[in-house]
């Protein structure tokens, strides 16, 4: 690793590339953005001229002794390869989810990745949202007592294109994932059952591309929790995040985000402030969170808080939740890894 602030060159000027290397380059301590890279030349060319720092290839970073981490943002299926000419080179990584919607792909990244010993983190942000880790720190501690029930609310405000719909792997690639890994993240416990139902309630034109919109999952863990997942791909009222963990001495939960915290009340009723509208008002604190961690455990050695495992176990998840769907049935999760 060079001298003094952690080298990080940015893979993907898209809009979560562009979010990563904004959050790198002013808003997290200890890190330098030595760089970004995209496939699309004036793309690059516009976020590095934005950002004051130069377009490099990947070649190059990984050349270079004084890039010591990359992040991969770039579109899925090009992450394995990019991981693979990483960890080989010897750099940190840090890879958007998910790894792969190929679970064979992700196993040959994660034994490249072990083989060569480097840092690697998932970036599973909503671990990070103050919110969410607080009910992890309250289960953690105790003060739920033994959990029963987890429920996660996740609804998005509108559907993505349906261009990205038939690439993204479908809803529970996509979306469902990231609950997932926060009901393992909460519990602290490994789902070993998923029963999945889905529906298109939302746009036809979904359904007729071979996904859903409108999904309902129910997760058996090895301690015996049950938790709870809804989705939903157009909630009207705005971005709908919660999640709600219930246990013999209590609960935990975390609630929507507002625009403001203001509230009126009168003689007819009240009001408050419209939910936040998108991911990145929701949850910009999450990721940038979510660096300060990477930063801190590659520069002191210490483990990384979302390992390979905690990317892979999701696309499992994921894989079940289908196979559920297709077959009516509850599946184990030892069906699929």
């Amino acid at each position: 690793m060079s001298e003094g602030a952690l080298r990080i060159v940015v893979l993907g000027a898209g809009r979560i590339g562009s979010l990563h290397a904004e959050i790198v380059a002013h808003e997290t301590p200890g890190a330098e953005l030595a760089g970004v890279s995209d496939v699309a030349p004036a793309a690059a060319a516009t976020l590095g001229q934005r950002l004051s720092v130069p377009v490099i290839t990947l070649e190059d970073a990984l050349s270079r002794s004084d890039v010591d981490a990359v992040a991969v943002c770039t579109s899925t299926d090009t992450h394995v390869d990019a991981i693979i000419r990483i960890a080989r080179a010897g750099k940190a990584i840090f890879c958007e989810k998910p790894i792969s919607l190929d679970l064979a792909r992700v196993d040959a990244a994660l034994a490249v990745v072990e083989e060569c010993g480097v840092p690697f983190m998932v970036g599973f942000n909503r671990r990070f949202d103050p919110s969410h880790a607080a009910v992890r720190e309250a289960v953690r501690a105790g003060e739920v007592g033994e959990v029963h029930v987890v429920r996660i609310t996740s609804r998005d405000p509108a559907p993505p294109p349906l261009e990205y719909i038939k690439v993204s792997g479908g809803i529970f690639l996509d979306m469902t994932v990231h609950d997932f890994d926060m009901a393992r993240f909460l519990t602290g416990s490994e789902v070993v059952e998923v029963f999945a139902q889905a529906a298109t309630r939302v746009d036809p034109a979904i359904g007729e591309s071979g996904d859903f919109d409108t999904v309902v999952v129910n997760l058996r863990h090895a301690d015996g929790a049950l938790s709870v997942i809804d989705n939903s791909r157009r909630a009207v009222y705005g971005y709908d995040q919660r999640v709600e963990v219930f246990g013999s001495r209590g609960v935990a939960a975390s609630e929507n985000w507002r625009t403001n915290s203001a509230v009126t009340m009168g003689e007819s009723g009240g009001t408050s402030a419209p939910l936040q509208n998108f991911f990145l008002e929701r949850y910009r604190q999450s990721y940038q969170r979510e660096w300060r961690s990477f930063v801190d455990a590659v520069t002191s050695g210490s483990p990384l808080p979302v390992t390979g495992a905690d990317g892979r176990a999701p696309l499992v998840l994921g894989i079940a939740a289908r196979m559920s769907v297709e077959t009516r049935r509850a599946v184990a999760v030892e069906e699929v890894t």
